[in-house]
């Protein structure tokens, strides 16, 4: 016989960064494991050190980061890990990265622009990462970026599940807040017992950034309630906007969920003062104190999370995770 039989069990650990240790904990729990103890800080001019307090030689080795403000360092901060992991004999690493860094930027809107979520794909395959793991991506195509394989978990199981118990699902109108997200619109409608569809037009200007004006709204909603989904909410301007040509529509009530609360400056203030019933969000990223208000409601994806790392630890199937359909 050639070569050399080992006999053992494979290890992993979970590798958080600073940028949303709540979260991490939560996954952590879940797994009913210990994050790994590791030394992080930043030097005077920026820079940032990390070390793991532990040996991860043959690990299979899962790094954590949520990408909040401000996002280029964390995403350097995830790069940096994912090295030192490399460094440190890991066997496998892979990136789990709820909330994608620089997802929006997929495509050439004009010449002379750059396609930095390809970028960011190319910095973790560059840096030492053997697979990806992200949540609700801005664009499907994005899976394509990566050089490897790429896990892309839904909320949509959590979210909706919520809203059910929130409304009365005859009465409901699932609104998509563009063309683009048509399809992602009919998978809650499914979740809401087939639900109608309506969708918000609205117009953008490309060379201004974070800006869009609703317009209106074709489909059936006078009357309903309306369930506004969209993948994230950076201003709120345009999520609030359409709040409103919903309820100058005829709309009975209006509920916004999404995946990531970005919530750039204002938008706890625009979302409270939406008209919104409820401001639906999950914790893919932080939402401090100072970013909450009544009506928002922040749901844990750690259950998803966590279960998605235990079949990619186990060699099972990620899909089973959404009811057998893959994505």
């Amino acid at each position: 016989m050639t070569g050399i039989k080992v006999q053992g069990e494979k290890r992993m650990v979970l590798i958080a960064g600073r940028a949303h240790h709540e979260l991490a904990e939560q996954v952590a729990e879940e797994l009913g494991i210990e994050l790994l103890p590791t030394s992080a800080y930043d030097f005077a001019n920026g820079e940032i050190y990390v070390r793991f307090e532990e040996s991860i030689r043959g690990c299979d080795v899962f790094v954590l980061q949520a990408h909040p403000y401000p996002i280029n360092k964390w995403l350097m901060e995830q790069l940096i890990m994912i090295d030192s992991a490399k460094r440190a004999s890991a066997k496998r690493i892979t990136i789990v990265s709820p909330f994608y860094p620089y997802a929006r930027q997929d495509k050439k809107h004009r010449g002379r622009e750059p396609i930095s979520a390809r970028l960011v794909s190319d910095l973790y395959k560059t840096a030492g990462a053997d697979r990806l793991m992200s949540v609700d991506l801005h664009t499907a195509q994005i899976q394509g970026f990566f050089d490897g394989p790429v896990d892309h978990l839904m909320a949509i199981p959590l979210l909706a599940d919520y809203v059910r118990s929130r409304v009365n699902v005859d009465e409901v109108t699932v609104v998509s807040p563009d063309t683009g997200r048509v399809r992602v619109a009919e998978q809650w409608a499914e979740r809401l017992g087939g639900a109608p569809l309506a969708f918000v037009h609205k117009s953008r200007d490309i060379t201004v950034p974070n800006q869009a004006v609703a317009k209106q709204v074709v489909g059936q909603i006078e009357g309903r309630t309306c369930v506004l989904i969209d993948d994230m909410i950076d201003t709120g301007g345009t999520i609030a906007g359409a709040v409103n040509v919903l309820k100058q529509a005829g709309a009975r009530d209006v509920i916004i969920a999404a995946t990531h609360a970005v919530f750039s400056d204002p938008a706890a203030r625009r979302l409270a003062e939406s008209g919104a019933r409820e401001v639906i969000v999950t914790n893919s990223l932080p939402v401090p104190p100072e970013k909450r208000f009544p009506n928002l409601t922040v749901l844990s994806i750690a259950p998803l999370l966590a279960r998605a790392i235990h079949e990619v630890f186990d060699d099972g199937s990620v899909t089973s995770l959404f009811d057998g359909v893959a994505h």
